[in-house]
């Protein structure tokens, strides 16, 4: 397998879950600040031009960071990443997309790249603000509806815990603001696995 990230991108937390199953994998960096991801050769691998890209082993190529997520989970469930059972599944998919598809976006791509949201520069201060003021309801509301102990999901670590990782690493150690107290030491016990501890030392960033 192959996976095609950025350091400080949310491929970090399919990284997370490779080094948890304890597979063979390579790395192939797309640096972002650099627009790699706009270069031919890796526009020929994912059109959509963003990580996190999983080329498995015959070749074939995996978008998207829930649909990964799920095909790691799935495929190597003596790392049980994922409930074995259908319910279990749905719940976890249903958080998993939930950071993938609002709490990224919408709270912390607002953030960094606000020229995304405004076509006036003038106005990209505001959208920062928002992005902000949204990363901290969706955090606040993660912890209000919190169903598992320590991890996530009631039945233990799995991809959703990854997928947590990081927009509250971003929360806490990208943009400093403040976060509720399960967020807060879930990313310490996130931070304590040698999986996490090995990832980010892969991409050069603070544990």
């Amino acid at each position: 397998m192959k996976l095609f990230y950025s350091p400080g991108a949310c491929s970090v937390g399919i990284h997370v879950m490779l080094e948890e199953i304890g597979k063979p994998f390579e790395l192939q960096l797309v640096p972002l600040k650099d627009q790699g991801q706009d270069k031919p050769e890796f526009r020929a691998i994912n059109p959509k031009g963003k990580v996190p890209v999983l080329q498995r082993d015959d070749g074939s190529v995996l978008t998207e960071f829930t649909a990964i997520a799920f095909w790691l989970g799935a495929k190597f469930p003596e790392a049980k990443l994922l409930p074995a059972d259908v319910d279990g599944q749905a719940e976890t998919l249903s958080f998993v997309d939930y950071i993938a598809g609002t709490v990224h976006p919408q709270g912390f791509t607002r953030q960094f790249r606000a020229s995304r949201f405004t076509p006036n520069p003038a106005d990209e201060p505001k959208v920062v603000e928002q992005g902000k003021a949204l990363a901290a309801e969706y955090l606040q509301l993660i912890d209000r509806t919190w169903k598992g102990g320590e991890w996530v999901m009631p039945q233990g670590y799995s991809i959703a815990d990854a997928a947590l990782f990081f927009v509250e690493y971003w929360a806490v150690k990208r943009v400093g603001m403040p976060v509720p107290p399960r967020i807060e030491a879930h990313l310490k016990a996130m931070l304590a696995r040698p999986a996490v501890q090995r990832a980010l030392a892969a991409s050069g960033m603070a544990a």
